[in-house]
């Protein structure tokens, strides 16, 4: 099972993001995605932004994940 982590795009520049996720910041590839922009919300796996979410979706998820934890 592979496992995605949801996440804010704070910068993006040349096909790389700055993300944050719940107050850690990483850079990530977002050459998967052409139209990226500051504030959107981003399902990363393996250090690739594979998909665009909603706030809403960020926000179910980080709810699983710290039931999980």
């Amino acid at each position: 099972m592979c496992v995605g982590l949801s996440a804010k795009v704070v910068s993006v520049k040349d096909k790389t993001a700055l993300i944050d996720a719940g107050g850690a910041q990483r850079s990530i590839s977002a050459g998967v995605l052409d139209d990226l922009e500051p504030g959107d919300y981003v399902m990363v796996h393996a250090g690739v932004a594979i998909a665009k979410i909603t706030e809403t979706d960020e926000e179910e998820a980080a709810s699983v994940m710290e039931e999980l934890l």
